[in-house]
């Protein structure tokens, strides 16, 4: 099917359905300047305005129809390290098709996001390009990684930071958008912008919600085992649930001016957060698992380190022309440059990958993967 030509003289334009009527209504375009003043009229007085290109480390000519943070939203969106989420733990390694992924669970923190801060009148596209990109340094095997990746780094390893630092560094983002994944995590200093206080929200009532879920459909918990403030308060279900927090922070908005909870729905959110921790998170094949995840991964780190050859611009399996090779694209073997290159391609496998790369590369057999983990799937 190549379309079909309008019938209207003169138009010479190719449409998609032979009976296509659609069209705008009128021949203007709203461009990006129009558009900015449009939204600065009608946002809410602290929320963050677009302007131009944006506040990016390299200066670019502004988009004549996106703002600067749609421009954002739009490079996580296309990015790699956004699409490998998809293969990275959320609480379950390697999930079955109805478990959260990564991937998932951004797509999700974005619609609970969006939801606040389109309520509260802010910038909705600053709210998305931050909700989207906020795990993208996530290493493989959930936050085991973190733990595994550690002790290679001066200073550790943190996915806010290495997600904002390194990963999306090549995206050339906003200084809004990089400071909102860089500060999601609640135990960062406070976002710059209100839209990134929103996503940190967002992502703990995201996540205790729909873990949850995951959980009483693999059989780990039950509904009726939720401390009775939150079923009181929020529901079982998840719908319930995610209802209840964001009609509370739009609330306290309204009453208050500020990006919070009011203390009734907080202490519910901590004692649902809590819950999750002591009967899934922590659970015992949980901590197994962790385990696994790293010692996978720091023996992957150590093994490319020494072997920088085998480092790969992508997650694709290097195919080097000497296995003996101990140099690389200038980089010695067992040096910090090393160490740190070998932490980047780690970080960035998906669970699938490493779990290949470990039985290829050293010998490994699938008693010593993580539990859960498919290689052949």
């Amino acid at each position: 099917m190549s379309g079909h030509m309008s019938g209207e003289i003169g138009a010479g334009v190719q449409l998609a359905h032979a009976d296509s009527w659609a069209g705008s209504g009128a021949n203007a375009i709203i461009e990006r300047g129009a558009r900015e003043e449009i939204q600065d009229a009608t946002m809410a007085r602290l929320a963050t305005r677009s302007s131009d290109g944006g506040d990016r480390a390299t200066d670019e000519e502004p988009d004549p129809y996106r703002t600067c943070f749609e421009r954002d939203r739009d490079r996580i969106l296309h990015a790699s390290a956004f699409r490998r989420l998809a293969g990275k733990t959320q609480v379950f390694v390697f999930p079955d098709d109805h478990q959260r992924t990564r991937l998932t669970h951004a797509l999700e923190v974005a619609q609970v996001a969006v939801s606040i801060s389109r309520a509260l009148g802010l910038n909705v596209a600053l709210t998305e390009a931050i909700a989207l990109g906020h795990d993208c340094g996530h290493g493989p095997g959930g936050h085991a990684s973190e733990d595994a990746l550690t002790p290679y780094l001066p200073g550790g390893y943190d996915h806010a930071l290495w997600g904002a630092d390194v990963t999306l560094a090549p995206l050339n983002l906003c200084r809004e958008t990089l400071d909102g994944i860089r500060n999601h995590s609640w135990s960062r200093p406070a976002p710059m912008t209100p839209e990134g206080e929103v996503v940190s929200w967002a992502d703990r009532i995201a996540y205790v919600c729909h873990d949850f879920e995951d959980a009483v459909a693999a059989g780990i918990v039950t509904a009726d085992m939720l401390p009775p403030m939150v079923r009181e308060r929020c529901g079982v279900s998840r719908s319930r649930q995610l209802g209840a927090f964001v009609h509370a922070m739009v609330g306290t908005a309204a009453q208050t001016g500020r990006i919070g909870m009011v203390h009734d729905f907080a202490a519910a959110l901590a004692s649902f957060r809590s819950f999750n921790y002591e009967q899934i998170y922590l659970r015992p094949a949980s901590r197994a698992q962790a385990t696994a995840v790293v010692a996978l991964l720091q023996a992957l780190v150590e093994h490319y380190a020494d072997r920088p050859n085998l480092l790969a611009d992508s997650n694709e399996p290097a195919v080097p022309t000497s296995r003996d090779a101990r140099v690389r694209g200038g980089l010695q073997a067992g040096s910090a440059e090393a160490l740190h290159e070998a932490v980047r391609y780690v970080s960035g496998m998906t669970d699938r990958f490493a779990c290949r790369q470990a039985m290829m590369l050293l010998g490994w057999g699938p008693e010593r993967l993580p539990q859960g983990i498919g290689i052949t799937g």
